[in-house]
């Protein structure tokens, strides 16, 4: 332990340090003011004060560094020599670790993400409660059980932190839970401070530190909670309260340093000790019943932000228990700027009645009549089947058996339907071998596509060259549009899908025009070595099966006709790909 001289010579350098830091931020400017007073990056200055600090900011930084510098030389004071058991010495280092994030450590940590420091304050708060209700001499079974109670409040208001920071439900919703996690922190000191009143080991000047404490908590909560004056206007009123919040650092740095005290009091009287049992039952019961809502308060267990909220699941994927979850999602969402289905003011088990009464409804006048009476504010649109199915699926099931799928279940009928699609589409050169060929059903666009590429997807301008391609399919007599490595081939019928077929030759074949309405070849470029039609994955528009490399030859120019036919079997397309340099553009059959 470094002797007392010692210690006095580090506490006079780093209050001189913290002194003469704000002396100089006078001189240099609002940043290093800033940093001097509040140890933080002077960076934050744009975000509390953008333009600048008023006369009434520098004048309460100025205060705040006498006040700081008044709590620093108080909570750099030298450990109390004496004994200490293994649980003393441990609450000891954990204490002034946390006297270490209140003054430094926090800034490092609050460069990693938020997770990290929920998880730190967490596991570190919840070991120093421990040791607090074994190592405070409570002197009182019942002042023990309470302080434990009290200490399990605080620390759920951790954990809530911690949930929210790991994205997932928290312990509970609304400012009144939140504001009664908070009086339980109060609580837990308040308590603590009392324990160490019985166990007699601290000083005076301990407990006055522990009561300023709580008097910093009791008046951050309303100014915080209830007025919001500390986030807002002049960054005066913050700095002030940043320099008193530094009082329950000294009252943790001072619990830590006279452990080693071993002065007990004498036992209460009785009279006192039933005051003492009354106030710390009031003091456990307040803030438990602060926690509970009124009856008539919407619980609202899922919004459109929670967790979870931004996937639909399949609802064959979905436990019961999880459905009305799911619901309240979808009905609450805002995604997109769409007004939710359902105003916040309506709790979970009022809008899962509107639901079902929903699926019961005969019309879509009588939806809207539903949605109106729960204050929705887009009645006029009713209620679809897909959001409704995950609260009545015996209604919705019996006309859309499509929406009781799981995902699974969906994969598969969507694989068994392109597998359908492109049976019924033919080779219309069976005899003719590609190097490569393919043949599938192409879907288009329901609602109007130009057309199917055939196009370089490697090439640095691939991107360009469609959007020219797309540009010149309209003004094309042939519906075929040409630029450099991408050819969009345009459709003869208003179809929704076509059968298309690709070979690859090495040479060009013979014309055979026979049986096809339209015959073309154009140029095309690949640049990469690369040519081939889009396939339709997971999305809507594509070929619904593999399409192959086209481009055999590897880089260059290639020819690419054409052949088009409409029959009873619908539009079909053949696409021959072969090399050749000709910038021609041929009408083999117009």
């Amino acid at each position: 332990m470094l002797s007392d001289g010692l210690w006095r010579i580090i506490r006079i350098g780093l209050v001189g340090l913290v002194l003469a830091a704000a002396a100089a931020g006078l001189v240099i400017g609002d940043s290093w003011l800033w940093a001097a007073v509040e140890w933080s990056p002077p960076t934050h200055v744009r975000f509390y004060a953008p333009n600048g600090f008023d006369t009434l900011t520098v004048m309460a930084l100025l205060v705040a560094a006498l006040v700081k510098a008044a709590l620093l030389w108080l909570i750099l004071r030298a450990p109390a020599p004496g004994p200490l058991n293994r649980r003393a010495k441990a609450l000891r280092r954990l204490l002034y670790l946390a006297v270490a994030y209140a003054l430094l450590l926090w800034l490092p940590i609050a460069l990693l993400p938020n997770v990290v420091d929920a998880a730190f304050q967490f596991v570190l708060w919840t070991a120093i409660d421990v040791l607090y209700l074994l190592v405070i001499r409570w002197r009182s079974s019942m002042l023990r059980a309470a302080a434990g109670a009290l200490f399990a409040v605080e620390l759920a208001g951790m954990a809530d932190e911690l949930l929210d920071e790991l994205d997932l439900p928290e312990l509970g919703s609304g400012g009144i839970v939140g504001l009664g996690l908070m009086l339980g922190g109060v609580a837990a000191t308040v308590i603590t401070v009392v324990g160490q009143w019985r166990d007699g080991r601290w000083s005076r000047g301990t407990l006055i530190a522990g009561w300023s404490s709580v008097g910093v908590y009791a008046l951050l909560i309303p100014l915080n909670l209830l007025f919001e004056e500390i986030s807002s206007g002049s960054p005066a009123m913050p700095v002030m309260m940043d320099a008193v919040g530094l009082v329950s650092t000294v009252w943790m740095a001072a619990t830590a340093r006279e452990l080693p005290a071993d002065d007990r009091l004498a036992d209460l009287p009785p009279a006192r000790r039933r005051v003492v049992r009354v106030t710390v039952a009031t003091v456990v019961v307040l803030p438990i019943i602060a926690v509970i809502h009124p009856e008539q308060t919407p619980h609202l267990t899922y919004t459109g932000w929670s967790p979870g909220c931004h996937d639909r699941p399949s609802f064959g994927d979905l436990k019961p228990a999880e459905r009305g979850a799911v619901f309240l999602c979808l009905v609450r969402s805002t995604a997109g700027g769409v007004p939710p289905m359902f105003p916040d003011s309506l709790s979970d088990q009022a809008i899962l009645a509107y639901g079902r009464a929903l699926c019961r409804a005969k019309d879509r006048d009588e939806q809207e009549a539903l949605l109106k009476r729960a204050g929705s504010a887009r009645s006029g649109w009713g209620a679809d089947p897909w959001d409704l199915v995950y609260v009545c699926p015996e209604v919705i099931g019996a006309t859309h058996p499509e929406l009781l799928r799981s995902s699974a279940e969906t994969k598969s009928a969507h694989d068994a339907y392109i597998a359908e699609e492109n049976a019924r589409c033919r080779d219309p050169w069976p005899r003719t071998k590609g190097v490569v060929q393919a043949t599938a059903n192409y879907f288009l666009f329901v609602d109007g596509d130009p057309g199917y590429l055939v196009h370089d997807p490697a090439d640095e301008a691939a991107e360009e060259a469609a959007e020219q391609a797309m540009d010149k399919v309209y003004d094309d007599s042939a519906g075929i549009g040409v630029a450099r490595s991408a050819a969009l081939i345009g459709h003869v019928e208003d179809v929704v899908d076509l059968c298309l077929t690709v070979k690859a030759l090495r040479t060009a074949p013979p014309r055979r025009t026979a049986g096809w309405d339209q015959v073309n070849e154009v140029p095309i470029v690949s640049r990469s070595g690369q040519l081939t039609v889009p396939e339709k994955g997971e999305g809507e528009v594509g070929a619904g099966a593999p399409m192959p490399n086209l481009a055999i030859a590897g880089k260059g120019r290639y020819r690419l006709r054409v052949y088009v036919r409409v029959g009873d079997a619908g539009e079909e397309h053949l696409v021959v790909v072969f090399p050749g340099a000709s910038r021609k553009r041929l009408e083999l059959k117009p």
